[in-house]
């Protein structure tokens, strides 16, 4: 008996319809994702669209003027450790900025930090290091001496940094608590406008009232660094008023501008009431 051969071509109006879902498909792949990118960020942005006003009532807040610019990792790759740089540019408002609040979108306690600036103090650059709970935007808002209010603003992704375990055993963050470490660097040319830089590091758990203790899988009860005074002598270089998201052993590094040869005075204060203080001779120009 003969066999029957059979056609496997598709007919014509199939092997249209397959190619052009498969051009679909392909345009889809090759599509960069923005409508992804929006969707992922619309929590984030729902979020500030709401907290705006809580923070700053119904003020107006500039977007990307130049005053202000925000670096962080698009994604990082500690959620509990999230390094952020925050660039002040003095030519764009020579009369200098008076505070800065630092915001993360998503987080249990969105308002990280705000610092505010000694007059003349010269800062240009601040950079510390956050928890993100979730993928959020990271925001910086500069309040300028007139009250005009700047914001800057990037994107991170990271997911569980709040409840994130402590690096160090609560035994070990005791013992070390409030030991704080000052390194300065040498002053920089003068034809950049940069002064001297400090990296202020402060032995602190920074619990965040998220993380579950392993042994007793309790949560851990909220301890953390609330205030931060920087001074040189008694001239205000910087203060912090901060919640849960800055990470533990906080860690702060910005640059200032000197005046005259008085010792660096760091006072912090967290939540239980404990006061923790050191202070450090300013080191010799260029050293």
């Amino acid at each position: 008996m003969k066999a029957v051969r059979q056609d496997r071509r598709p007919m014509a109006g199939t092997a249209s319809k397959m190619a052009a879902a498969l051009a679909l498909a392909a345009c889809i792949c090759a599509m960069p994702s923005l409508a992804y990118s929006q969707a992922a960020n619309a929590p984030s942005e729902k979020i500030w669209n709401e907290l705006k006003t809580d923070v700053f009532e119904d003020r107006t807040i500039q977007s990307d003027t130049g005053l202000i610019r925000i670096e962080a990792p698009k994604r990082a790759q500690d959620a509990a450790l999230v390094p952020v740089d925050i660039f002040i540019d003095p030519a764009k408002f020579p009369g200098g900025i008076k505070s800065l609040t630092l915001i993360v979108d998503v987080n249990p306690s969105p308002v990280a930090a705000t610092f505010q600036f000694g007059e003349n103090s010269g800062v240009t650059h601040l950079s510390t290091r956050l928890r993100v709970d979730d993928y959020s935007y990271l925001r910086a808002i500069a309040e300028t001496a007139n009250g005009e209010l700047h914001m800057a603003q990037t994107y991170v992704k990271a997911s569980g940094g709040c409840s994130a375990p402590a690096v160090k055993n609560q035994d070990e963050a005791n013992r070390t608590m409030g030991q704080m470490k000052l390194r300065q660097f040498a002053e920089q040319d003068s034809q950049t406008g940069k002064g001297r830089e400090l990296q202020l590091m402060i032995r602190h758990p920074n619990n965040s009232g998220l993380q579950k203790d392993p042994l007793t899988q309790y949560f851990i009860p909220p301890h953390f660094i609330h205030k931060l005074s920087v001074s040189q002598d008694d001239r205000p270089i910087l203060s912090m008023e901060g919640g849960i998201s800055i990470s533990e052993d906080p860690n702060f590094r910005f640059d200032y501008t000197p005046d005259g040869n008085g010792e660096i005075r760091v006072e912090a204060v967290d939540t239980d009431g404990k006061v923790f203080r050191d202070q450090w001779p300013l080191e010799a120009a260029g050293l």
